[in-house]
C-alpha cells in the first residue's frame, strides 16, 4: 500500500466546519421549533442565526477556494457508468464484486456522488439558505422603517425551510454510512482527516481501489 494527498488542507477544514455546523443548526432549529429543549428558546434563537452566517461565510470562502482551484470540475455530472455504479450500491457491494469506479486526485467523485452532491451544493443547500434568510428578515424593519421581507407567507418560508433541514440531515445520515463502504469503515474518515488516501502497490497513480 502507499499513499497519495488526495484531499487539500482547505477542503477538509472546509469538510469539518460545514458539517459541524450543519448538525448545530439542526439542533438549534429543531429546538426553535419545540422539538425539545437545550438552550432555551431565545438562546437556540441566537444560536442559530449566528451559526447561520457562520455557514453562509464558509460557504462563500468554499466557493471561491472551488473556483480559483478548479475543483468546481469534480462535480461535473456524467453517465459514463453511472448505471454500473447504481448497480454496485443496490447489490454489488453486497456481494463484494469490485467496484466499478476507481479515486483519483482529478476525480474523486464517482457518477451517482457527482449528481448527489451537485444538486446539495446548487439546490439543497440554496434553497435552505434562502429560506432561512427570509425567515430571519421576515417583516424586519430597518433604519427607514422598511419591511424587508412579506411578499411571501410566513407558513411558506418555514415549510420550505424546514423541509431543508429534514432533507440534509437525511443527506447526512446516508453520507456517514457511504463513508463506511470503502476498504476499512473508517478508512474514508481517515483520508478526510489526513488528505491521504491508501492505494494498492499495483496500481497505477492515478486509480484508487475503492470510492465511497
Amino acid at each position: 500500500m502507499r499513499k497519495v494527498y488526495i484531499y487539500k488542507g482547505f477542503e477538509r477544514f472546509w469538510h469539518w466546519t460545514q458539517a459541524s455546523l450543519i448538525m448545530f443548526l439542526a439542533l438549534t432549529g429543531f429546538e426553535v421549533h419545540g422539538t425539545f429543549e437545550i438552550f432555551g428558546f431565545e438562546k437556540a434563537v441566537q444560536f442559530h442565526r449566528a451559526a447561520s452566517w457562520m455557514l453562509i461565510g464558509l460557504i462563500v470562502f468554499a466557493i471561491f477556494w472551488h473556483i480559483t482551484t478548479g475543483e468546481w470540475k469534480q462535480y461535473i455530472p456524467t453517465t459514463q457508468k453511472l448505471k454500473e455504479q447504481i448497480l454496485y450500491y443496490l447489490s454489488g457491494i453486497f456481494k463484494g464484486e469490485k467496484h466499478p469506479t476507481t479515486k483519483t486526485e482529478l476525480s474523486k467523485l464517482n457518477p451517482l456522488q457527482r449528481i448527489v452532491y451537485l444538486s446539495f451544493k446548487v439546490i439543497l443547500i440554496p434553497m435552505t439558505i434562502i429560506s432561512g434568510i427570509f425567515y430571519m428578515l421576515y417583516k424586519t424593519i430597518d433604519q427607514n422603517n422598511l419591511v424587508v421581507v412579506e411578499e411571501f407567507p410566513l407558513e411558506s418560508i418555514a415549510f420550505w425551510h424546514t423541509l431543508g433541514a429534514i432533507l440534509l440531515m437525511v443527506f447526512l445520515i446516508v453520507h456517514v454510512y457511504m463513508t463506511t463502504t470503502g476498504e476499512t469503515p473508517t478508512s474514508n474518515i481517515k483520508a478526510m482527516l489526513t488528505g491521504y488516501e491508501d492505494l494498492e502497490d499495483s496500481e497505477t497513480p492515478n486509480e484508487s481501489p475503492k470510492t465511497i
